[in-house]
């Protein structure tokens, strides 16, 4: 027996990743930053100048192979989206701000005061 992707009672979602209403920031600073710190501050200090209010839902960290939520790729071991990626996206994040070309990433979602 098969399931139809488009039936009601199916629970599949193949949607496409859709970055639609995500403002995408690419960071390549020089000199390259020391660690996820410098990062994290570089991103946190853009995000409050382009939301105001902000809270950081999900990051990743390559140099250390460290992503927030902890283990959110876990679910996607066999699937080309990491975890915190859709974790940003499905939770409503509208600025990534990309640091050398995925070496940190991070989502965030404004917040309103």
């Amino acid at each position: 027996m098969s399931q139809d992707p488009s039936s009601s009672e199916s629970h599949y979602d193949i949607s496409p990743l859709s970055y639609e209403g995500v403002e995408i920031i690419e960071l390549n600073p020089t000199p390259s930053l020391r660690d996820y710190r410098d990062a994290m501050s570089l991103s946190d200090r853009i995000a409050e100048d382009k939301l105001g209010s902000h809270m950081l839902l999900s990051w990743y960290d390559r140099d250390r192979d460290f992503e927030s939520p902890q283990h959110a790729s876990e679910c996607h071991v066999d699937g080309a989206i990491p975890g915190y990626v859709d974790y940003g996206l499905y939770h409503g994040a509208t600025l990534k701000i990309d640091v050398e070309a995925g070496r940190f990433v991070f989502f965030y979602l404004p917040v309103d005061s």
